[in-house]
C-alpha cells in the first residue's frame, strides 16, 4: 500500500519565511520597549556601525508623554533611547552619542530619538562571523575586469572598483565577469 501523494501547491501555501515569522513574533514585544517594530533591533550593527553595534544593545525607547493640548498633526517630542553596555564602551558612547543619534534619526527618517541613557551592565556579544577566503583571479577574469575598467579616469575611484569588481569574481565563480 503506498502512501498518499502530497498536493506541491498545498504545501508551498502553507510555508512562509521564517523573517516573516519572527518579526510577527517579536514585534509585540518590541513596542512593549516603545519601539515602533523589530526594524532597528534588527539593524542596530547596521545603524550604530562596528565600533557599537555589538558592543552596546538598544534596551527602549521612553517617549515623553504629549500635552493635551498638542496639535495631533505635529510630530511627537523626541524619545530617549536606553541602552546598554560595559564601563569602557559607556565612555567612548557617551563621547559619540550626538553622531550615534544622528545615525539612528537617519535610520527613522525623523528626530526620533533626541538623547541617549546609558545603563552600564553586561553585554553578550556575538562573535563576528568569518569572512570567507576568496580565490585568486585567473589571468582571464584579470583581463575581463582591467577592460571593463578602461573608461575610469579617477585612479581611487578604478581601484575601488577594481578590488569590488575582483570580489564579485571571486565570490560568484566567474559568473559576473
Amino acid at each position: 500500500m503506498s502512501a498518499p501523494k502530497a498536493n506541491p501547491a498545498h504545501r508551498q501555501k502553507d510555508a512562509k519565511p521564517l523573517a516573516d515569522l519572527v518579526g510577527k513574533a517579536m514585534t509585540p514585544a518590541c513596542r512593549k520597549r516603545g519601539f515602533a517594530s523589530v526594524d532597528i533591533v534588527a539593524s542596530w550593527a547596521d545603524i550604530v556601525g562596528e565600533r557599537y553595534g555589538h558592543r552596546v544593545q538598544p534596551e527602549r525607547l521612553i517617549w515623553p508623554r504629549r500635552p493635551e493640548a498638542a496639535d495631533p498633526e505635529s510630530p511627537p517630542q523626541p524619545a530617549t533611547l536606553v541602552v546598554h553596555t560595559d564601563g569602557a564602551t559607556a565612555m567612548m558612547l557617551s563621547h559619540d552619542s550626538g553622531q550615534v543619534i544622528e545615525r539612528i534619526n537617519t535610520f527613522y527618517g525623523w528626530c526620533a530619538v533626541g538623547r541617549i541613557k546609558i545603563l552600564q551592565k553586561p553585554v553578550q556579544t556575538k562573535p563576528s562571523p568569518r569572512r570567507r577566503e576568496l580565490r585568486p583571479l585567473t589571468p582571464r577574469e584579470e583581463e575581463k575586469l582591467e577592460e571593463s575598467l578602461e573608461g575610469v579616469e579617477n585612479d581611487r575611484l578604478r581601484q575601488a572598483l577594481k578590488k569590488l569588481g575582483a570580489q564579485v569574481i571571486a565570490r560568484n565563480g566567474g559568473k559576473a565577469a
